[in-house]
């Protein structure tokens, strides 16, 4: 599995809209298993973005989806930086099956 961890943050006052972007469509993304966009609570204008995907191709490939790039299109306005990005190996938890 292929897992990413990363913090952004949206332009003031924008965070609830870029969240908005951030989640739609996200149930057509192959190999996707799990995404999740969290709020900061100590920072009014961050975002937390936790992927799982099934392999790290199908997470490049996701980056060419129409819907992907049209939100990404949406988002660029909004987002005043990105703050941090981690890569992970995934090996299964509550709610994921880990892939032996």
């Amino acid at each position: 599995m292929y897992g990413l961890i990363g913090k952004m943050k949206a332009t003031a006052g924008q965070r609830d809209a870029l969240i908005d972007v951030l989640l739609q469509d996200v149930g057509a993304m192959p190999g996707c298993l799990n995404y999740i966009v969290a709020r900061d609570p100590k920072d009014a204008d961050a975002i937390w973005i936790s992927e799982v995907w099934d392999n790290a191709d199908n997470h490049r490939a996701s980056l060419s989806l129409p819907q992907v790039r049209a939100a990404i299109e949406r988002a660029k306005p909004m987002i005043a930086s990105f703050q941090a990005h981690f890569e992970t190996e995934p090996v299964g938890g509550h709610g994921l099956t880990a892939a032996r």
